[in-house]
């Protein structure tokens, strides 16, 4: 095959240990300690420029690699280039193309490791090959890590429906998330201050790429940026990722909105369907926080800290129903999530949008026709009708 095509996925250690004692792997065929150690420049000259270099070692092999992603990956054949050396050092020569881009003078050191226990499967499925991989372990650097816990599942030979199918029989047993970040990247991140969102990354097109092509990028390029904000969101709750989360959205549902003639079938209407369910789930804290920091009073702001506060929470435990494998199919699950959704937007729209005037209109008018105990009121009725709701959707 021209390029390796291969799935990434995130799991967490409950999840792994369901897939692992099912009957779908069964025992590895191979099991391995590896450590790799990755370089890079005191200005970080070589991620900046889309090349990662690293050092493994199995045993008393090395292995060094150089990898080009982003804009420097088009400029190569291949993107990859491997080579057996000796020691735990690099070895800088004209064997990748390091020394054509930045120079004989190019000096890199150790920036992190990662070690790694890894399982390996070789998996026959109707007439293709796939293998898969399960890696443990944690990213180093100095006193900081980050913990790995990841299956990589790569299409060797066939038909690449057959990886899809592969990766519906791991999630009918094992809730997961794509995976998005190398671990190059998660090294990366341990060395770079801690980032609280992350906007859309640019995209390069070139003028002759296919349409086929031009979609998968920017919808790639929109799921990366979501999944980002989301393992924010869920750690720390904040707006700023919130609002990249939405963006990376809205970006995705532009996408299959642009490409629609080129996205056949019924698949397309139904993962759009799930977008705009999670852009609403996502929509209504975000309404609060734009409320919040328009706010004056300290009644009306705690007030507001509260429902944003519910509304950050029913967003990732809706998140987390759905992530858990309550139910039996993404569609049903999509589904369901509509109808409460729905019905929840119906009994509130009302109420909510009469509260939001006339918080609007306190805040533009220095005569506040809302008083405190109004708006205390108001959020009271709004809180227990919230809660109404979601004691009927649970029936």
């Amino acid at each position: 095959m021209p390029s390796e095509i291969e799935i990434k996925l995130d799991l967490s250690n409950e999840a792994l240990e369901s897939l692992l004692g099912s009957d779908l792997l069964g025992d590895p065929d191979d099991a391995l300690q590896q450590s790799s150690t990755y370089f890079e420049t005191d200005d970080r000259r070589l991620s900046q420029k889309g090349f990662s270099l690293r050092i493994r070692s199995t045993g008393a092999s090395y292995v060094q690699t150089v990898k080009a992603s982003g804009p420097a990956k088009s400029l190569f054949v291949r993107s990859e280039w491997e080579t057996p050396i000796e020691g735990n050092e690099p070895v800088l020569d004209h064997t990748s193309p390091l020394i054509s881009e930045f120079g004989p003078e190019l000096e890199v050191e150790a920036a992190f490791t990662v070690f790694i226990e890894r399982r390996v499967w070789n998996i026959d499925l109707n007439r293709s090959r796939l293998e898969v991989v399960v890696d443990r372990g944690d990213v180093v650097s100095g006193n900081r890590r980050s913990p790995v816990q990841e299956i990589e599942v790569e299409l060797k030979d066939g038909d690449l429906k057959d990886l899809f199918i592969f990766i519906r029989k791991i999630e009918a047993i094992a809730p997961f998330r794509f995976g998005i970040q190398s671990k190059s990247e998660r090294g990366l991140a341990l060395l770079d201050r801690q980032q609280f969102m992350f906007k859309a990354e640019h995209l390069i097109l070139e003028r002759n790429t296919k349409a086929s092509a031009a979609f998968r990028e920017i919808a790639a390029a929109s799921f990366r940026q979501f999944r980002l904000n989301e393992d924010i969101l869920l750690l720390r709750r904040n707006s700023e990722s919130l609002h990249q989360a939405r963006v990376a959205l809205r970006r995705l549902r532009s996408a299959f909105s642009l490409f629609r003639p080129l996205l056949k079938g019924d698949e397309p209407k139904r993962i759009q369907g799930e977008l705009r369910w999670l852009a609403g789930i996502l929509g209504e804290a975000r309404n609060l926080d734009v409320l919040l920091m328009k706010a004056k009073g300290p009644d009306l702001r705690a007030k507001l800290k509260d429902a944003r506060n519910k509304a950050y929470g029913d967003a990732v435990e809706e998140r987390g129903q759905f992530e858990a494998g309550e139910f039996a199919t993404t569609s049903e699950a999509m589904r369901d999530a509509v109808r409460v959704w729905q019905r929840q937007r119906l009994e509130d729209a009302k109420r909510l949008n009469a509260m939001r005037a006339r918080i609007r209109r306190s805040l533009d008018d220095p005569r506040p026709s809302l008083t405190a105990e109004e708006a205390e009121a108001e959020m009271d009725r709004f809180m227990k009708g919230q809660e109404k709701a979601s004691r009927n959707a649970a029936r």
